[in-house]
């Protein structure tokens, strides 16, 4: 059962704790997510992906969480900020596109 808790712990955070925090705050940097969830992987892996409105971007995050933050996008869930200086298309950092409800 020790190595399957270390499997999961390896994995990294889930798209939809993600979420919950991305909505939670006005804005999120990058590096900010990464911190929080103690992404796997090297500090700096850049992820290509294609987001609609934007075109080819990249995201300072391993393939896996780059794309939560694509689905997240596509979703509507948050919008990403880029890169104005130096002008590159990559993502700076990340806000909810809709309020959160809560009861």
């Amino acid at each position: 059962m020790v190595a399957e808790e270390t499997t999961d712990a390896q994995r990294g955070p889930t798209a939809a704790q993600f979420r919950r925090f991305i909505k939670s705050r006005p804005y999120v940097p990058l590096h900010e997510l990464r911190r929080r969830f103690e992404v796997p992987g090297e500090l700096d892996d850049v992820t290509p992906v294609e987001l609609a409105g934007h075109g080819h971007v990249y995201v300072g995050l391993p393939p896996r969480e780059a794309e939560f933050i694509v689905t997240l996008v596509r979703d509507a869930d948050i919008g990403v900020e880029l890169s104005r200086d130096p002008d590159v298309p990559i993502v700076v950092g990340v806000f909810p596109m809709r309020p959160v409800t809560r009861s």
